[in-house]
């Protein structure tokens, strides 16, 4: 493919390195008529590089085939940090476009890289001679991520089978775009408008006030906005009185693209389910779920399946024990009525109050979005002696992001962190953390938490909930992975880890969350600068448990659903609806209860959750083992910070997972710690 484009290096900034302070994106200068000539200089570029590997004279090495590969594509790399950054978090109409137009390009040139036999035989003679090359176990890591990439990409299959699997690959490319798309353009287009005061009986005054200046935003005022946003429909579920608005939010919700209508993805997931099937087979496995899990530490499905099946014994028993205490409350208000799902959230928050004196309300003040960060970076202060600076001045790509300067307990610079904590139409729903630029020996990294909490509302600053705080402390984990990096190769540096490794840093930062010593140190009164009192933090400490059959249960069905549908060994004529019904009835979900996400806006599998929602729960064993050892020795003990930061933080892929926690922990993880801290024994 040739391509001409307008202008020169000095007026696109990605075709040169940035020229910004710690290379961060120059934001203020980045223009939509950029990406498109950087994609294809970079695919360009790339080429070269690759072309100079083959054609080289010299008897292929690690340095000079290994090495070089690893490091190739550095424009395209730069490009696309920011493009899928922004279309993620920031995305418009001509974005969209573009991510439309560029993914089959981008599709089949990754293709033409991996599926090029030229090079794969250099790659292949590399990894023939393995074992005498006195490789470090970096290295070796990641010449057996390379040429296990090559080999899961095709590059073994003879070309009537990698020709069938480019085509795959590139209608995969745009249908994962239209999925998406049209999550964000369902979770967009829903406004349940509120015109009588009486039907705001039971909210409190931040979340109306919240909604009053939506409504305003939205050309509305006098009205009150909600909307399928997290910070605005769990508020709703959770407080609202009014139970036939509480059943609209609920159902507009779990129904988003399975409405028969442009954005309606049934027949979108089905195709994309039955594709993966047959990119598997044509690679020797079996199912999708076990051409994903082979590079993971799980291995294969059945280990998975055995894990999620163990947990939902424990789960939906406490679920059912919780549904029962949500229908005596119920049945106290003499209505006659029975409990459904949207009623869920609502007598929960009765239960709390009832059997623990507390109300999500009493907490909020206390967690102020600036107190609660400036927390977790305290806890990051104590744990490895980081600090972050926030850097004013630097280019951001919206007035909601915040910019930090992160430095090492020596004063050397450790990278630079984005915060984008608001909601928008332009950002899709959930939390996450991202790179725009990897660590790779010397080369610090530039990443971004993003999540979509609520907003600040007239003279009320954003206040989380007590699951908001928890979120913020998991990203900034995340974070912490990338940013304390200390890796050779960009292949294993940072989160470049097995998917069902990759949430250990971050969940286990949820744990320093509500610890007492630490709500001490951030959990303050907005109002009077109280630190929350003793006999609050032990009321929430005691609620810590509660409602966790619900979170357990819906969490477990999605992954179960998750896996399921890449374990199919037949997908012709799937029906997702029927499908996803069958496989809910089968385990015994509850009504009462829908799967944290269903098909149609099961965006985690569209992406690089595929047959690895698992992972959470999976990780899950892992953190709570190792949040064990902090216990065991203090919240901020030096040596076992240390011990984790250098066996896990730092380390990235570069090693096996298994070896890395056993390093620190001494052991592989026990089950006992996760049960017990989610309730389930």
């Amino acid at each position: 493919m040739t391509y001409s484009y307008a202008g020169n290096t000095e007026r696109n900034p990605f075709l040169t390195e940035f020229k910004t302070q710690f290379n961060a994106p120059p934001f203020d200068q980045i223009k939509i008529e950029h990406y498109e000539p950087a994609f294809m200089e970079g695919i360009r570029q790339q080429k070269s590089e690759l072309k100079a590997i083959i054609v080289n004279k010299e008897k292929p090495t690690f340095k000079n085939t290994i090495v070089t590969f690893d490091n190739s594509g550095e424009i395209l790399r730069r490009v696309e940090g920011v493009f899928f950054n922004l279309t993620e978090a920031e995305t418009n109409d001509s974005l969209t476009a573009i991510s439309i137009k560029m993914a089959p390009v981008l599709s089949e040139h990754n293709d033409n890289v991996y599926l090029n036999k030229a090079l794969f035989k250099r790659i292949n003679a590399v990894y023939a001679q393995k074992k005498f090359l006195k490789l470090t176990r970096e290295q070796e890591r990641l010449l057996d991520r390379i040429y296990k990439k090559f080999i899961r990409s095709g590059a073994a299959l003879d070309a009537q089978k990698q020709a069938r699997l480019r085509q795959i690959n590139k209608d995969l490319s745009i249908l994962g775009i239209d999925f998406s798309n049209h999550v964000l353009n369902e979770t967009n287009a829903y406004q349940l408008v509120v015109s009588d005061k009486k039907d705001l009986s039971g909210l409190p005054e931040w979340f109306i006030q919240s909604a009053s200046e939506d409504a305003k935003a939205h050309g509305k005022p006098g009205k009150w906005v909600f909307t399928l946003q997290s910070s605005s429909r769990l508020p709703f579920l959770q407080y609202a009185d009014n139970r036939n608005l509480r059943e609209q939010v609920y159902t507009a919700y779990i129904n988003r693209a399975n409405k028969g209508d442009k954005n309606d993805n049934k027949a979108i997931i089905s195709r994309i389910i039955t594709l993966r099937l047959e990119k598997a087979n044509l690679l020797g496995f079996d199912n999708y779920a076990n051409f994903v899990l082979d590079q993971n530490m799980a291995k294969n499905s059945d280990t998975v399946m055995n894990f999620l099946n163990k947990l939902w014994g424990y789960s939906i028993v406490n679920a059912k024990k919780e549904a029962a205490e949500l229908q005596k409350i119920m049945d106290k208000e003499g209505k006659g009525e029975k409990l459904v799902a949207w009623d869920w959230w609502y007598y929960s928050e009765k239960v709390r109050q009832e059997k623990y004196n507390l109300s999500e309300d009493e907490l909020k003040p206390y967690f102020k979005l600036e107190n609660v960060r400036e927390g977790a970076f305290a806890v990051a202060n104590k744990l490895y002696g980081i600090t972050l600076t926030e850097m004013k001045n630097m280019p951001v790509y919206h007035p909601d992001v915040k910019a930090f300067d992160v430095k090492d307990s020596n004063g050397s610079h450790l990278g630079l962190l984005y915060l984008d904590y608001f909601p928008r139409p332009g950002k899709r729903g959930g939390a996450w953390m991202n790179n725009y630029k990897d660590q790779c020996g010397a080369v610090r990294p530039v990443i971004c938490n993003v999540a979509s909490f609520t907003k600040p509302a007239g003279e009320i600053p954003s206040l989380l909930t007590v699951d908001e705080v928890q979120t913020l402390f998991h990203e900034f984990g995340h974070a912490l992975h990338g940013l304390l990096s200390k890796c050779n190769y960009v292949g294993v540096s940072g989160t470049n880890v097995a998917r069902d490794f990759v949430e250990l840093p971050s969940q286990v930062m949820e744990h320093w969350a509500t610890e007492p010593e630490v709500l001490k140190m951030y959990a303050k009164n907005y109002k009077t600068g109280e630190v929350m009192p003793d006999s609050l933090i032990q009321k929430l400490n005691k609620q810590m448990l509660f409602n966790q059959g619900f979170m357990t249960t819906e969490l477990l069905a999605a992954a179960i659903l998750d896996m399921e549908l890449h374990n199919l060994k037949d997908a012709k004529g799937l029906d997702i609806i029927d499908f996803e019904k069958k496989t809910m009835d089968k385990i015994g979900l509850i009504p009462e209860i829908a799967p944290r996400y269903r098909c149609t806006y099961f965006n985690h599998i569209i992406g690089e959750y595929a047959a690895g929602y698992y992972s959470y729960l999976w990780a899950n064993v892992l953190d709570s083992d190792a949040f064990e050892a902090f216990k065991e020795h203090g919240l901020f003990d030096k040596a076992t910070a240390t011990a984790f930061r250098t066996n896990v933080l730092e380390k990235g892929g570069s090693e096996e997972p298994m070896e890395l926690y056993k390093r620190f922990r001494g052991a592989e993880p026990k089950l006992e710690p996760m049960l017990k801290d989610r309730g389930l024994q």
